[in-house]
C-alpha cells in the first residue's frame, strides 16, 4: 500500500479486500481535499442494484467532471463503491457497457488542470476499455485481499497491523503481533477492529505485549479453534476442557457446525505436532526461547526436501503462519512420538464412534481428550495396577 497519494489526476482503487479498498480510498480523498486554495468535493454513490441505477451514476459522474468548481480552485470527484466494473449483472448490460466505453474516450481527451477523479470499486474486469483508460491516464491500486492459501498473507497482515498501531501512537512486540495475526486470521476488517481494541486496552502504555493480546480475546471461530489446539499442544487438561466446553456451547447455537468439525481441528493439531517433531529430529527446525529468535531460521527452510512435506498446504508446516509453527516447536516436547501416534489412533476411534454409533458426542470428545492429554502415572504401584 502506498504511503501517500499519487500525483496523477485519476486513481482507481479496487480489489476483493473491501475494507482495505474503502480505507485507502477515504485516505486519498482526504489528502486530495487538503490542497491550498480550497477544494470542492463531490461524492457519487456507485453501489447499484441494476443497470438503470448504474446509468444514472455514470450520468452524474459525467456531469460532475464537466462542471467547473464553484468554490475553491480545484475539484475532487469520488465515484464511490462502484460495483459494475467487473462481471456483475449490471456490468453485463449493453447500455452500461456502451456508456462506460464512451466515458473512457472522454476521459482520455479531458484536461485535468483543476479536476481529480477517484474511483473505488470491488473486483474489476481489466479487459474493459474503462479500466484501460483509467490505467493509462492515471494510476491503479489493487487490494486482492488475504487468503489462508497465500504464502505471505501473515506477513501482509502483520505489516497492516503494525502500521495501524503506529497511526495510534502504539507499538507491539513481535510475539504479540504474530499471536494477534494467528488468532484473527486473514480478515483485514476484523484485524483492524482487534488493533483498536488492543490499543484501547493498553491505555497510556506505548507498547502492546503478548499479555495484552491474550487478555482481550476475540471469540471468533479462528480464535476459538486456535485456543483449543493450543491447549491440546500445551497438554493443559483444564484449558482443553474449558475450550471444548465453549466450542460445544457454540455448536448448539450454530447449526452449521458439529462435533466432527471439532474432531478435525484436534486431528490437525496432532498431525502438526508429529510433523514438527520430525522436523526437530532432523534439525530442520530448532527450538527457541522466544519468537524473535525463532523467526530468522524460517528463511532457511528451503533446505527441507520438497517431497518430505505434504503437498496439501493445509497440512504442510512450511505454509503455516510462522507463529503457529513457533508454538508447535515448543509444544512438541510435551509429547513423545509414541503418545502422538496413540493420540491419532484415539481420535480415529472417536471419529468412528461419532459416525457409526448413537452416542453422546460431547462425552466422547471429553473422554478422548482426557486420554490424550493426561500424563502417565510414574508410580510403580499405579503401573502394576
Amino acid at each position: 500500500m502506498p504511503a501517500a497519494a499519487p500525483d496523477s489526476p485519476v486513481l482507481l482503487i479496487c480489489g476483493e479486500d473491501e475494507f482495505a479498498v474503502k480505507q485507502r480510498a477515504r485516505e486519498i480523498f482526504q489528502q486530495w481535499g487538503r490542497k491550498p486554495g480550497g477544494v470542492e468535493a463531490e461524492i457519487i454513490d456507485a453501489s447499484v442494484n441494476n443497470s438503470g441505477e448504474a446509468l444514472r451514476a455514470l450520468a452524474s459522474l459525467r456531469q460532475a467532471l464537466q462542471t467547473l468548481p464553484f468554490f475553491g480552485s480545484a475539484k475532487v470527484v469520488w465515484l464511490q463503491d462502484c460495483n459494475f466494473l467487473g462481471e456483475e449483472r449490471a456490468a453485463a448490460a449493453r447500455d452500461v457497457t456502451e456508456t462506460l466505453a464512451a466515458l473512457a474516450q472522454e476521459l482520455k481527451t479531458s484536461r485535468w488542470d483543476n479536476v481529480r477523479l477517484l474511483v473505488s470499486s470491488g473486483k474489476v474486469d481489466k479487459r474493459k476499455s474503462f479500466y484501460k483508460a483509467l490505467e493509462n491516464i492515471g494510476a491503479v491500486e489493487t487490494f486482492p485481499g488475504w487468503a489462508a492459501d497465500d504464502k505471505d498473507w501473515a506477513a501482509q497482515a502483520e505489516n497492516f497491523a503494525r502500521r495501524s498501531l503506529r497511526a495510534l501512537d502504539k507499538d507491539i512486540s513481535d510475539e504479540a503481533l504474530a499471536q494477534l495475526v494467528a488468532s484473527v486470521g486473514p480478515h483485514s476488517r476484523m484485524l483492524s477492529s482487534e488493533v483498536d481494541k488492543r490499543a484501547l486496552y493498553a491505555g497510556s502504555r506505548p507498547l502492546i505485549g503478548a499479555d495484552d493480546v491474550e487478555a482481550v480475546v476475540t471469540r471468533n471461530k479462528q480464535a476459538r479453534s486456535f485456543a483449543l489446539g493450543d491447549a491440546l499442544g500445551d497438554r493443559n487438561l483444564v484449558a482443553v476442557l474449558r475450550c471444548l466446553d465453549r466450542e460445544l456451547w457454540e455448536i448448539k447455537r450454530d447449526t452449521k457446525r458439529n462435533e466432527i468439525g471439532l474432531l478435525y481441528i484436534l486431528v490437525s493439531k496432532v498431525r502438526t505436532l508429529v510433523l514438527v517433531k520430525e522436523m526437530l529430529a532432523k534439525k530442520w527446525l530448532r527450538p527457541a526461547p522466544d519468537f524473535p529468535r525463532f523467526k530468522p531460521q524460517l528463511a532457511h527452510l528451503d533446505r527441507v526436501p520438497s517431497d518430505a512435506m505434504p503437498e496439501d498446504r493445509r497440512f504442510n508446516p512450511l505454509a503455516w503462519n510462522p507463529f503457529v509453527l513457533y508454538k508447535a516447536t515448543g509444544q512438541a516436547a510435551n509429547y513423545t512420538l509414541a503418545e502422538l501416534i496413540q493420540a491419532m489412533d484415539l481420535l480415529l476411534q472417536c471419529n468412528q464412534k461419532l459416525i457409526s454409533r448413537n452416542l453422546d458426542a460431547s462425552l466422547l470428545l471429553q473422554q478422548t481428550l482426557v486420554q490424550i492429554v493426561s500424563r502417565p502415572d510414574p508410580s510403580p504401584l499405579r503401573a502394576a495396577a
